[in-house]
């Protein structure tokens, strides 16, 4: 079964969160701290079967442009420089149904590697 395609895209710049209605009747918001750690680029994916670079102190982040990239997918370009990676509909639509899952992943994370969310706390390690 195909992906649905969204009927209706808004960023709600107050709550800094990317409002999606698919096709089907499904509505996500998701936040754009939860867009950027979770973005397709291979800057944060990784290049082949590595796991995901983790993102973090992305708590503030904001969006500064959304924009079409044909008729699959959005550019998304965030106060941080991050500006790469794809979004395609088929990946909105899968991190919008899986959100608590994979945002409860993210946090474990987070815990696991001693970072947080909040940009004034950036842990530094040294090596």
């Amino acid at each position: 079964m195909a992906t649905p395609t969204p009927t209706k895209i808004h960023y709600h710049k107050q709550s800094r969160e990317l409002a999606l209605t698919f096709a089907d009747g499904q509505d996500f918001r998701l936040s754009a701290e939860y867009l950027r750690v979770h973005s397709p680029s291979a800057e944060v994916r990784g290049h082949g079967m590595q796991m995901p670079i983790l993102q973090y102190g992305k708590k503030d982040v904001a969006i500064n442009n959304v924009e079409g990239a044909g008729n699959y997918a959005l550019k998304i370009s965030f106060d941080d420089g991050h500006d790469t990676g794809l979004y395609s509909w088929e990946y909105l639509y899968n991190i919008g149904k899986n959100h608590d899952e994979l945002w409860q992943m993210y946090l474990d994370r987070l815990e696991k590697e001693g970072q947080t969310r909040d940009t004034s706390v950036i842990q530094i390690h040294q090596l």
